[in-house]
């Protein structure tokens, strides 16, 4: 499913968060935003799923503005993975997971033999289907973030939306977190979009690289003509040497110093 931003303004009382955004993101395309703190990542990423309300602009799926589509239709088509997720302590991987199918059940009614396939489903593709039964509070931190994906894809999105997945994961969950993303977007053809703060796994993940500062769309474009010199030193503030891996095939950097 195509995702299409234009001219996108968010405000948070009387100050602006997101200022004049306009991009547009293919089908089965993997597209990171990147920025500093505080420059409108996540409030861009609510506004785009409809979770916050947006001051000005417009966001298309597949050519139709999100604000003809009813909630529940856009939940059928989009799922989102927060950046703070809350989960009762007596919950287990299966019943969580069984929530992304609320989406697509009539009023009233109770999940059926095709959402019970479908949330087996889910879980063998995120590689669960052993630790179903196991409470989501005895997982570790990318057994974690596996079950609340899994949870996304019951809902058998087009396009999933992740505001920082990885963030305070160890370096080999962060690698196991996005392998995953990598492999749903490779083999359902799903759109994703995602919040990274590590600008070298950005490089390596995404087909699409969005850079935002002070609530502006700095760049887009691909991974190797976005991130430069100029890039880490206008927006990030940092000296670095930038090479080519030639095994995963992308730009890498690595940082000299900060610059003040």
């Amino acid at each position: 499913m195509e995702l299409t931003v234009k001219n996108l303004d968010v405000k948070y009382s009387d100050k602006k968060i997101v200022k004049d955004v306009s991009f547009h993101i293919n089908t089965g395309e993997i597209a990171t935003i990147i920025g500093p703190n505080g420059s409108g990542k996540s409030t861009l990423i609510k506004a785009v799923s409809r979770c916050l309300k947006i001051s000005r602009g417009d966001i298309f799926l597949d050519k139709i503005n999100i604000k003809e589509k009813k909630t529940k239709d856009i939940a059928q088509e989009l799922a989102v993975l927060p950046q703070v997720k809350n989960v009762s302590s007596d919950i287990s991987i299966e019943e969580l997971v069984s929530y992304g199918r609320y989406p697509h059940l009539k009023f009233g009614k109770r999940l059926g033999k095709e959402d019970k396939d479908i949330i087996d489903w889910a879980l063998e593709k995120t590689g669960l289907q052993d630790m179903r039964k196991r409470f989501v509070i005895t997982l570790s931190g990318g057994e974690r973030q596996r079950a609340w994906i899994a949870m996304s894809l019951a809902q058998k999105p087009k396009i999933l939306i992740l505001d920082e997945p990885t963030t305070f994961l160890d370096i080999s969950y962060q690698l196991e977190v996005l392998e995953l993303v990598k492999e749903l977007n490779e083999t359902l053809g799903l759109t994703v979009v995602m919040v990274l703060h590590d600008l070298n796994q950005a490089a390596r993940y995404s087909d699409k690289i969005l850079v935002i500062n002070n609530g502006e769309l700095c760049d887009f474009g691909e991974p190797d003509k976005v991130i430069s010199s100029c890039l880490l030193k206008d927006i990030f503030r940092i000296d670095a040497d930038i090479y080519d891996d030639k095994i995963n095939k992308c730009t890498y950097f690595i940082p000299r110093k900060t610059i003040a």
